[in-house]
């Protein structure tokens, strides 16, 4: 199965993971200022969000995005991945390198981190209120979570809504599938790396970024100080210009 994607603009390819919050919506205000900038602008809906259906048998999310990448003719990519498409981001990284010439995380889950008390206890509210069948609150409790303190209405709307669709689309599935975990060194990346948290995010985050900085080689981390959990949202014009000096940064 191909996920369901789109391609703006024409360049050097970037190709854009949406957070396990959102779908490739979450991309809106990014696609303009990246093709404007002279690249070829992918975005992609990981299975069980936006367009592209819930899985149903075990899938390997990093493998879907590079057979995406391969039906398109696309050789070498810089790859943006926010959250847990960050993850995937970083698993693709790891395990193709060659495929892979500059990675950059926004507020960035990891494969095997473990959880601090407070995402846990989250994760636990969130299951409560999906297992009692009460969707609004459980997309409510996201948006709050998720959202820094500068997003605005209309941001939190749209999260709202992508989120809502997100856990209509997985609930609806007859049977819950997981991916396919595989094990990955971040050590083995070669991309040039840019690791961004946010101030106002779980410590889960900071932690990571900071755990990326010192592992992945060439990787720089950038703490946001006005950014919770999805800055491309809360502040896209400052997140456009981190990922346009980034990518034509020398050796990007």
């Amino acid at each position: 199965m191909t996920i369901a994607h789109d391609v703006a603009g024409d360049g050097y390819p970037v190709v854009l993971v949406h957070s396990t919050v959102c779908d490739r919506r979450m991309w809106d205000p990014q696609v303009p200022a990246l093709s404007d900038a002279g690249h070829l602008v992918v975005r992609c809906d990981l299975r069980g969000y936006g367009e592209t259906p819930a899985p149903d048998r075990p899938y390997d999310n990093a493998r879907d995005v590079l057979d995406l990448l391969d039906l398109l003719a696309v050789e070498k990519v810089a790859l943006v991945g926010s959250s847990g498409g960050g993850r995937v981001a970083l698993e693709l990284a790891a395990r193709w390198p060659h495929r892979v010439r500059a990675l950059a995380l926004l507020c960035t889950a990891l494969a095997g981190h473990e959880p601090s008390d407070e995402l846990r206890s989250f994760g636990e509210r969130e299951d409560a209120l999906l297992e009692a069948g009460d969707i609004d609150r459980a997309t409510d409790l996201n948006v709050t979570t998720w959202l820094g303190p500068y997003a605005d209405d209309a941001t939190r709307a749209k999260v709202r809504q992508m989120q809502r669709h997100a856990f209509e689309v997985q609930l609806a599935a007859t049977e819950e599938q997981p991916p396919i975990r595989v094990d990955t060194d971040p050590a083995r990346i070669t991309a040039t790396s840019l690791v961004v948290s946010g101030a106002h995010d779980m410590s889960d985050f900071r932690t990571i970024a900071t755990y990326l900085a010192g592992t992945v080689p060439a990787a720089r981390h950038v703490e946001l100080d006005w950014a919770g959990h999805l800055p491309s949202l809360e502040r896209p014009d400052v997140v456009n210009t981190l990922l346009t000096d980034f990518l034509s940064a020398p050796g990007e």
